[in-house]
């Protein structure tokens, strides 16, 4: 295991000590072969443990799994640079088990918000056919689902960052994937620049680095030139309907309606149409996003549930 490795080598350097001083290195000795085996009984078990990967043919990304899956193994470094809808936050942390992670560490892959984090562990989790908490595990602020034997753990950058204050070297983890790395948060660059100095000192260490499709270069050269994969998205035909304050005043001629009116006669006339569906809108904030939902949900809408969406939401909410 990648974190048994600095204490042997803390117990080599006493016994090598021990040597020069003419010391006995009986007990040291003991306790480095026990550490080991021990050690390598936990890979061997991680390696049995691994699942057997199905994948979606239906995902852009499953075409370019023989090249991700090699890329991880001979290079230290991979960006991947994929378009939202091509399957890589889910599909990559499975790509990695085939390469062969997993068992000496951690697979761990970042999300940028807490409910991404327990979400695409679930999903992860049910693709692999496991118990959330098993084989597939995530962590975010104030919530942990892992065992000893998890393979794979979802997080939010800033867990990955407090683990790096109490393991200087990651060494609980053998790959790392950065996921949405584009974001560009205060966290994701400072875990960049963290693990870019931490590489040499961990070539054991795999590190994917997921992108949309700007800025691939950019992250390539950050570190010293990683081969760069790119896989295309899923599109879809959009229809653009444009729906004026004005048009939506109603019998009573007024043309004063507040926001969340105007998106309540929206919700109306799209259901109308068609009641299958959903319907996303997109707000300013937190704070708009909460008076919408408690608007919406006194309208009584028809065929409609209001489930309120954003980052600091808890796994509960």
């Amino acid at each position: 295991m990648a974190e048994d490795v600095p204490r042997c080598i803390r117990l080599l350097n006493r016994i090598s000590r021990a040597k020069k001083r003419d010391q006995s290195t009986l007990k040291l000795e003991k306790s480095l072969k026990q550490l080991v085996a021990a050690s390598k009984k936990r890979v061997i078990q991680r390696t049995a443990d691994v699942p057997q990967p199905v994948y979606n043919d239906a995902l852009p990304i499953t075409a370019h799994r023989e090249e991700i899956v090699e890329a991880i193994r001979n290079h230290q470094v991979v960006v991947i640079a994929g378009e939202t809808g091509s399957g890589k936050t889910t599909q990559i942390p499975k790509f990695s088990l085939e390469a062969g992670r997993g068992t000496t560490g951690l697979i761990g892959c970042t999300q940028p918000r807490r409910i991404a984090a327990s979400a695409m562990a679930e999903r992860v989790a049910a693709e692999l056919n496991c118990k959330l908490g098993e084989t597939v595990g995530y962590q975010v602020r104030f919530r942990r689902k892992l065992t000893a034997r998890t393979l794979i753990k979802f997080m939010t950058d800033g867990i990955l960052l407090a683990d790096s204050a109490a393991d200087r070297f990651l060494n609980a983890y053998d790959t790392i994937i950065l996921d949405e790395a584009h974001e560009r948060s205060l966290n994701i660059d400072f875990l960049l620049g963290y693990i870019k100095q931490l590489l040499p000192r961990r070539p054991d260490l795999r590190v994917v680095v997921t992108s949309a499709t700007i800025d691939t270069e950019k992250f390539s050269r950050h570190f010293s030139d990683a081969p760069v994969i790119e896989v295309s998205g899923r599109g879809y035909p959009v229809e653009l309907l444009y729906l004026p304050l004005e048009e939506q005043s109603g019998a009573d001629n007024r043309s004063d309606k507040t926001l969340y009116q105007a998106i309540a006669a929206a919700i109306r006339r799209l259901d109308g149409v068609d009641p299958r569906g959903d319907v996303l809108v997109f707000l300013a904030g937190e704070r708009e996003i909460r008076e919408a939902a408690e608007y919406l949900t006194r309208q009584g809408l028809k065929h409609s549930e209001v489930l309120p969406l954003y980052a600091r939401l808890d796994h509960a909410g």
